[in-house]
């Protein structure tokens, strides 16, 4: 049983990235699906479907999207963005508030990541959002995760 679905997809894409992969895998769920859409806001990412795995003629399983609202096993496929020369456009990635430690956050607590070369995201009451957005609205909310 997984006991923290957040931290299995920052590693998922922090494997990926250091394996040079260019799509991750992972079960979805609407909370991954926001945090995908943060990521691709902010330029991490290329892109994400959402989608199911489904055999073939051949008997192989392949990516097949759009998936339907009734399959209950979704596949959430994130595509990793690299640079001109195969630089990785995210160098780092870690989960900030786990299960067993939640971090909360006012927005004015909230310090540019990396004199603003990287993003915090949060979830708050209007939605997962990026710091930036956070201080825009001028929300705090639990401090999920840091990119760079």
């Amino acid at each position: 049983m997984m006991t923290d679905p957040v931290a299995d997809m920052l590693t998922r894409i922090r494997n990926g990235n250091r394996n040079e992969t260019p799509a991750v895998d992972m079960p979805c769920t609407v909370l991954k699906q926001h945090l995908a859409q943060v990521l691709k806001e902010e330029g991490f990412i290329t892109e994400f479907q959402v989608g199911a795995m489904v055999k073939n003629e051949q008997g192989q399983r392949t990516f097949q999207a759009p998936a339907d609202d009734k399959d209950p096993k979704k596949i959430l496929r994130i595509f990793l963005k690299y640079g001109p020369e195969g630089e990785r456009v995210i160098r780092h990635i870690e989960r900030s508030s786990r299960p067993g430690l939640r971090i909360y956050r006012s927005y004015k607590d909230l310090a540019p990541v990396l004199e603003g070369l990287g993003i915090s995201i949060l979830s708050t009451n209007r939605g997962i959002m990026s710091d930036r957005q956070a201080r825009a609205q001028r929300v705090g909310g639990e401090l999920l995760c840091r990119v760079w």
